[in-house]
């Protein structure tokens, strides 16, 4: 009898706080703090009574994270009545905050509910939106836990709106029908997150971070088009996890295609994640009741120490402008305030945190049509920085990835230059010229690197190695590898004892335009450290490719060599080469061997102790009997 007891206690307080949006609004008070429920869970029935029914209101505060609905408080003829102060500046209040009126607060995500419930950031009035109660009487936040959860739990006057299209989600997202002191039914569909369609730049900038995401990763994604292009770049990989501070469809699609597992993490293992969803109602009728979803506050889920214990943890947030430092602008732009703090320096910080994490950041390499370059020699006067030059890792353009972690200002200021738009790049090399950043002889890179020839591949005897082509950052560590060659090497490959590698040499190995000189470099897997190299240049007259090849002394005999001419024979056929020539010491045998191995056709004469080799593509060699290669 005393369930049944209880369940009708329950209902009978349910029934008590059942008002209108009219009869609500009159409860609240002249001079109180409000803060309305966040993202797709914005309570748009009592937000518009407030504004329109509560003539008896004065001097009232607004407070809210982003919210993707009407604002209509921020208007000017409602100044006297509210003003709003933003945790994070969304479109539908960010005129009002650039006019000065409305506030804007520089904040963690991690931190907002401490201020709430210790009341530095006092709230008197929470105004929300949940689901209707279940068997026991408990509601749920349904797609919007993040700050809500502390402002329930701090305010003195909880006004819900009660949605039957709101779903129930599990984790700490329930309350007690008793917690309310007003209930509002409504049926009106959640706001909805359209997606933006998928343009070039995002998609390329989702391709590169793709590649950065190891199987068995935990992710964390932002609102946009390049989160988006980012997931739609996931569906070959394994056993993903998910803890972020929000998500969209893009998590249920891999869901549901088998992406995302869950079954890696090392923090809530096989849970999604998150503090609030928004999409659109398929997003939010798969969320409902929804047993592998884990909605948690922003204090949990934003903590970098919590975030920190996901391993393989890969933090992917926006940008505005990256300056050539690494300093990154995420909150202001042209000298106004945009958009918010969020829960960027959180997931940074916490993925640095995390082992075998990725730090990312990621934009696009212009804005406003071209016009303005957002890797910018130094940030425009104004411009906040939100996440520091030391939290930063890899920055990410359509043009490629800079990795600036250990890296000094030379370093990172030629690896975000090779990630600028070409239009801007001999701009920004002339600026940091002039502030002494680079060396006064610095080439400008001078092509677009193609990425799409970076590949995991594996020697005769098995060890996977990277190839790639050859970047302009990597001049030091071209220049340790020619350092590290023994005597024999040295003289192998510059047919002389050669003592000195200077930075002239190494600047000219790595300046490259990717068609009529190319160089690819064999690198340890998840370092940048080059344990061989192989370049050719293209003879105008002939048309043949000059070229030559090196490998460390400790790899030598390891198959690398015939990796790297495989490679490079691949990069001379798909640009029209008909072949390539190169001088070879008669004792070299291993890399006569090399040649002679390479599947083209092998012309040799020897001059002296040198042979000079032709090496033909079958289809395109010229119709002269082979002569033999090596000594002998």
């Amino acid at each position: 009898m005393g369930g049944f007891r209880h369940v009708l206690d329950w209902r009978a307080r349910y029934a008590d706080k059942v008002v209108t949006a009219e009869e609500a609004i009159r409860s609240m008070a002249p001079g109180r703090r409000i803060l309305i429920g966040s993202g797709a869970a914005e309570p748009v029935t009592l937000v518009k009574a407030m504004v329109e029914q509560g003539t008896h209101l004065a001097d009232n505060e607004v407070v809210h994270l982003l919210t993707l609905g009407p604002a209509p408080y921020v208007e000017p003829e409602h100044s006297d009545r509210f003003r709003h102060i933003a945790f994070f500046i969304g479109s539908n209040v960010r005129k009002a905050v650039q006019e000065g009126r409305a506030d804007f607060m520089p904040v963690f995500l991690s931190e907002i509910p401490e201020l709430i419930r210790s009341r530095r950031v006092r709230v008197d009035v929470a105004m929300i939106q949940v689901s209707p109660p279940d068997a026991h009487g408990y509601v749920s936040l349904g797609v919007s836990v993040d700050i809500v959860r502390s402002a329930v739990d701090s305010a003195t006057l909880i006004i819900a709106e009660v949605n039957p299209r709101m779903p129930r989600t599990h984790g700490d997202s329930f309350f007690p029908v008793s917690r309310f002191h007003k209930l509002v039914p409504v049926d009106v569909p959640l706001l909805e997150r359209e997606a933006e369609p998928l343009d070039a730049v995002a998609q390329s900038i989702g391709q590169h971070i793709a590649a950065l995401i190891p199987d068995g990763a935990t992710l964390q994604t932002g609102i946009g088009k390049i989160p988006d292009a980012v997931m739609a770049q996931l569906g070959n990989h394994h056993d993903l996890g998910v803890h972020t501070e929000m998500f969209s469809d893009g998590v249920m699609r891999l869901v549901e295609a088998g992406v995302i597992t869950g079954r890696k993490k090392t923090l809530l293992q096989g849970k999604l994640v998150t503090s609030f969803i928004m999409g659109s109602q398929e997003l939010y009728a798969w969320a409902h009741e929804n047993p592998a979803i884990e909605m948690r506050p922003s204090d949990f889920t934003n903590d970098p120490g919590t975030i920190a214990r996901n391993d393989r943890m890969i933090a992917i947030n926006g940008a505005l402008a990256v300056d050539l430092t690494g300093q990154v602008a995420s909150d202001t732009l042209g000298g106004n305030f945009f958009s918010g703090i969020g829960g960027q320096v959180d997931f940074i910080r916490g993925a640095r945190r995390s082992r075998g994490g990725k730090p990312i950041i990621a934009l696009p390499s212009t804005a406003k049509g071209g016009k303005v370059s957002r890797i910018q020699a130094a940030l425009e006067p104004g411009t906040g920085v939100v996440t520091s030059r030391g939290d930063v890792h890899y920055v990410v353009t359509e043009f490629g990835v800079a990795d600036l972690w250990g890296k000094n200002i030379r370093e990172r200021t030629l690896a975000l230059i090779d990630i600028a738009h070409p239009d801007f790049r001999g701009e920004l090399m002339a600026v940091a010229k002039g502030r002494k950043f680079v060396l006064p002889d610095q080439v400008v890179p001078r092509a677009r690197y193609p990425w799409t020839e970076e590949k995991h591949e594996r020697t005769l005897s098995g060890t996977e190695l990277v190839i790639r082509p050859a970047r302009i950052t990597d001049e030091r560590a071209l220049q340790e590898l020619m350092y590290s060659l023994s005597n024999d090497s040295c003289y192998r490959r510059f047919m002389s004892y050669k003592k000195v590698h200077p930075h002239e040499e190494m600047q000219d190995l790595v300046n490259l335009d990717y068609e009529q000189n190319m160089a690819l470099v064999a690198c340890v897997p998840g370092t940048e450290e080059i344990i061989g190299v192989v370049r050719y240049d293209v003879e105008p007259a002939t048309r043949l490719a000059d070229v030559a090849f090196v490998v460390r002394d400790d790899w030598q005999g390891k198959g690398v060599g015939t990796l790297l001419m495989r490679r490079i024979r691949e990069a001379a056929a798909a640009r029209g080469l008909p072949g390539f020539q190169a001088d070879v010491l008669a004792t070299n045998k291993p890399m006569l061997d090399v040649f002679h191995e390479s599947g083209l056709t092998v012309h040799a004469t020897l001059e002296q102790d040198t042979y000079h080799v032709k090496m033909f593509f079958p289809e395109t060699h010229p119709r002269e009997p082979a002569r033999p290669v090596g000594p002998g």
